[in-house]
């Protein structure tokens, strides 16, 4: 009984999460999507268990994370070449994301 309580409360707490997401002002305002657009609802659908919508929404969501997670394992232990990796993950997700971005402009 406590486990269906319990992911009862996860989906509200997603649903919830898909209500609160904010406004790209970018878009709104000029009519042109950001190179930040969709990473709040890939992040909803990384949640909620959907991996192949969330990397459809935005693609370096995954790399974005495994960057992420790199600098907070990063900060406890020292890597003999944590500023390679760190310039690598970085160079990796920026050209993801300018990919993607291109892509959804359609100018590739």
């Amino acid at each position: 009984m406590a486990k269906i309580r319990n992911r009862f409360q996860l989906l509200i707490i997603f649903i919830a999460m898909e209500d609160l997401l904010l406004p790209c002002l970018n878009k709104e305002l000029l009519g042109v999507e950001c190179f930040g657009c969709g990473i709040q609802r890939s992040l909803v659908f990384l949640c909620k268990g959907e991996f192949v919508k969330a990397f459809q929404m935005y693609p370096a969501i995954y790399t974005l994370i495994l960057l992420l997670l790199f600098l907070i394992v990063n900060i406890f232990y020292k890597f003999k070449y944590d500023t390679v990796i760190r310039n690598v993950l970085i160079a990796v997700n920026l050209l993801i994301i300018l990919i993607a971005y291109f892509y959804k402009l359609k100018l590739f």
